[in-house]
């Protein structure tokens, strides 16, 4: 019985802090268009990230560029160089996420 009881707190547990990490995510899209990447973050509820830090890397971890989203949550950026562009959205307490563009995908854009 007291195994019973301690799997349903475990199991308790666990669900409210899902719940919480699933509400703090932080999601970035990114395409390119005429020789520009634009880049959109937002959290799971539909609000922009407003004033987030967004780093461009190489595919060999080389930092290209960094800028700050505006009220909408969007960034956009000319092309830095044509290979695997790796973009990622730093959020406020420490959330982040990446979105990864290939090669291929960004010189089609060019």
């Amino acid at each position: 019985m007291k195994l019973l009881n301690y799997l349903f707190v475990l199991i308790l547990v666990s669900l409210l802090f899902s719940g919480t990490a699933l509400a703090h995510r932080v999601n970035i899209f990114a395409y390119v268009e005429a020789g520009k990447i634009y880049a959109e973050s937002y959290f799971p509820d539909g609000r922009p990230v407003e004033g987030g830090k967004v780093l461009v890397y190489d595919s060999k971890d080389k930092l290209l560029l960094e800028g700050v989203t505006d009220k909408e949550g969007l960034f956009n950026f000319d092309i830095p160089k044509v290979d695997d562009l790796n973009i990622v959205i730093e959020a406020t307490m420490g959330h982040k996420n990446s979105f990864t563009l290939k090669r291929g995908v960004v010189e089609g854009g060019k």
